[in-house]
């Protein structure tokens, strides 16, 4: 319930802005699972979800230089979840993480920053793969989301800017199969997404 407020209040600080700045950024992510599940009603057999890479766009909204509110969205992400190390299950799903942050400026073109905030997995397309006559469903989940990186303007590029991040989102999708093989389990992801691109201020 924590984690749906928290998300929740961050949406409506964004909403209700009146003024300041806008800033798009474009990245490539790479998403990286940090932890694995353990199915004992399958025998104890490990399951988790592969490494993948996005195109990850955000949208940020500056309410003054130091605090902003950022929505990081994605092009559909195809994950594929491992069974013992063999593909057995495949997703297309959607992050959308939106986080509050504080950038600490200073005199220089190198701003590091800090956020924490609300994401969510948005599942979609799920297939079995190899199980037989097994049908799969990955419900919609939500977590907690922190962030560090830092942007970089050089002097003569105005509104342009590079920017890196690395971002936890704590994610555990339960799973369904039914069918030949009939069980339950939480997925457990809390990935690691690590970004770099472009940012364009205005």
């Amino acid at each position: 319930m924590l984690k749906q407020v928290a998300l929740i209040a961050l949406m409506g600080m964004s909403a209700s802005a009146m003024a300041g700045q806008w800033q798009v950024k474009v990245g490539g992510s790479v998403l990286a699972p940090t932890t694995s599940s353990t199915v004992q009603q399958l025998g104890g057999i490990e399951v988790e979800a592969d490494h993948e890479y996005a195109f990850t766009p955000s949208v940020e909204y500056f309410f003054n230089d130091n605090i902003s509110a950022e929505l990081l969205l994605a092009t559909p992400i195809s994950h594929d979840v491992l069974v013992n190390g063999d593909s057995a299950v495949k997703i297309k799903h959607l992050p959308p993480t939106l986080t509050a942050k504080y950038h600490f400026k200073n005199s220089t073109g190198f701003t590091p920053y800090i956020g924490v905030g609300g994401t969510a997995f948005v599942a979609w397309d799920e297939r079995t793969n190899g199980l037989g006559n097994t049908d799969v469903k990955v419900k919609e989940d939500f977590g907690f989301a922190g962030q560090v990186g830092f942007n970089f303007q050089p002097a003569d590029a105005k509104n342009w800017g590079v920017f890196f991040d690395a971002r936890y989102a704590q994610l555990s999708p339960e799973v369904t199969l039914s069918g030949d093989i009939a069980t339950k389990f939480d997925l457990d992801i809390d990935p690691m997404v690590y970004t770099i691109g472009y940012s364009y201020k205005f």
